[in-house]
């Protein structure tokens, strides 16, 4: 069975509703006319009466009722005259009513029709299929038909995007995995053609690039979980002062060789976050390193932390190289790189704020970038719940 089959089937189904309710609608009428017909001619007759009393014509006078005298010799030319007029309209009111309900079928129909076509064509990966809606209509004013429309061309637009950003990734994933694997290639085919000497330095540089791709695949399979949610969290309540601590203990070293002086603002009375305390550390670390990654010697980072209501608003700003405001909206891209001409050997892999914005909203929170310009520096601010 096809799609045209079942749109066949969905306008008979409706058409035939129509025509049921309509059916019964007379059948009702006809039956309450039968019931009704003997009251409604009394009431004639008993008016006629007195009409003829008031005019002094006591023809009937002391004789009961006209309608009861007479009988059915004034009822039955009255019923069957009401019975002529009833099946007179009856099959006009059902001609009618069929043609509304053709009309109004087809009006039903047409929609649904559309949007099935669409939907084999977005089935088949035609994914910019939209389905014709009304442009001067307010969404607070469509109708369902309208609405199911509206919602249609959205869904068809979110996987129009995904499919775009599907691609992408598979392109960027593909130019990031080519420079390490020639960097090999080319030292291999040297190596075996005695162009490059066998030194520890030509094996330090294969190694070098071997553990790129190495940290490459580590990132997108870490970026995988945390996109489709495939990782467990253990939330308790964390002591921040305690991560940033850890978190200088580990990256103090980088900053003196860098010559990065590396500050931090906690107040003693900050509350305690609901966090996964493994998951907090690599969000700061990825943050800190971002930061003295693009600050130049001479510069500072500065971690700081306030209660906001019922969070705590974690800051990590640095002196460093700065964003354009183009580039702000962007930066939590995967492989999204503000200067196109760096090196990634210079740069990391490019998915570690995509993966920290995952891994903060997956514990409550929301993470941005704000930059007054290039040059001036750069804030990363995240939140979490407070305890």
């Amino acid at each position: 069975m096809n799609l045209s089959f079942f749109r066949r089937r969905l306008f008979w189904k409706i058409f035939l509703s129509y025509l049921a309710v309509i059916i019964i609608s007379l059948l009702v009428v006809g039956l309450a006319n039968r019931m009704m017909l003997p009251n409604a001619f009394d009431r004639y007759a008993g008016e006629m009466q007195s009409m003829m009393a008031g005019q002094g014509q006591g023809m009937m006078g002391g004789q009961g009722m006209l309608g009861a005298r007479l009988g059915p010799r004034f009822f039955d030319p009255f019923r069957s005259a009401a019975t002529e007029a009833m099946l007179v309209a009856a099959p006009i009111a059902l001609v009618s009513a069929m043609l509304a309900s053709l009309y109004l079928s087809r009006r039903v129909v047409s929609p649904v029709r559309r949007m099935t076509t669409a939907a084999r064509r977005i089935s088949e990966g035609h994914y910019s299929e939209r389905v014709p809606q009304s442009k001067n209509t307010p969404p607070n004013q469509l109708d369902e038909l309208g609405q199911l429309a509206l919602d249609f061309n959205q869904m068809a637009a979110s996987l129009e995007q995904t499919e775009a950003m599907r691609r992408q990734l598979i392109g960027d994933v593909s130019h990031e995995l080519r420079t390490p694997l020639a960097t090999i290639q080319g030292s291999m085919e040297g190596l075996m053609d005695g162009v490059l000497p066998a030194t520890p330095e030509t094996y330090q540089q294969i190694y070098q690039e071997a553990a790129r791709l190495q940290r490459l695949v580590a990132d997108l399979q870490e970026l995988s979980r945390v996109e489709a949610g495939a990782f467990a969290l253990d939330l308790q309540p964390v002591s921040l002062a305690a991560v940033v601590e850890h978190l200088s203990a580990r990256l103090g070293r980088q900053f003196e060789e860098k010559g990065v002086q590396l500050k931090v603002d906690l107040p003693a009375d900050l509350p305690r976050v609901l966090a996964d305390e493994d998951r907090l550390h690599q969000v700061m670390l990825n943050l800190a390193g971002n930061a003295l990654q693009y600050t130049p010697p001479g510069g500072q980072v500065q971690i700081s932390a306030r209660p906001s209501g019922r969070e705590v608003r974690v800051a990590v700003q640095d002196s460093g190289i700065g964003i354009a405001a183009e580039h702000l909206p962007h930066l939590f891209t995967r492989f999204y790189r503000v200067d196109k001409s760096r090196s990634r050997a210079g740069g990391g892999s490019g998915i570690g704020l995509t993966i920290a914005r995952h891994l903060v909203e997956a514990q409550g929170g929301s993470l941005w970038a704000e930059s007054p310009g290039e040059g001036q520096g750069s804030t990363f601010t995240f939140t979490l719940p407070a305890v």
